[in-house]
């Protein structure tokens, strides 16, 4: 360790090195996913996740409407010709949260679920009274499999 005030700390970390030759032995087989065919409404403000998430959905055989802003998300749900099967909404947005976006969409597509995701705990958020106990959450950043399967 090394460090001095004011220009920060750096840290050495030493390991053996390993005496015989390590063979790395690829995967076999691809993972599978359970794929659907379910139409999702994705609701998510941040352009990057929001590309990505669609992205994981649709290679998953998922049609996505994919939508950066809630006004979006109203606008999809309404003109959408077909049953939309699951909103998937971040929680913390802009001009309203995830909650309350879902409850005015509920109305429109009463079959339609709903799965929440964000970047902060369960905890946290439901201290803010935003997150019941029985309402399905995801916490950010998750792997591909954990989301499709929660997805699914």
């Amino acid at each position: 360790v090394y460090s001095e005030p004011g220009t920060g700390t750096i840290f050495n970390i030493y390991l053996p090195r390993e005496k015989t030759d390590v063979t790395v032995v690829p995967e076999t087989a691809a993972k599978t996913f359970c794929r659907g065919a379910e139409t999702i409404l994705l609701v998510e403000d941040d352009e990057m996740l929001l590309k990505m998430e669609t992205s994981m959905l649709e290679e998953n055989g998922y049609r996505v409407l994919a939508a950066a802003t809630t006004d979006l998300a109203q606008s999809l749900t309404r003109e959408h010709p077909g049953p939309i099967h699951l909103l998937i909404s971040d929680m913390i947005m802009p001009v309203m949260n995830g909650r309350e976006l879902s409850v005015k969409l509920q109305p429109l597509r009463p079959e339609m679920k709903v799965l929440f995701l964000s970047g902060y705990t369960a905890d946290i958020i439901s201290l803010q009274g935003v997150i019941e106990e029985d309402i399905h959450f995801l916490q950010k950043p998750f792997s591909l499999e954990v989301f499709m399967s929660k997805v699914r």
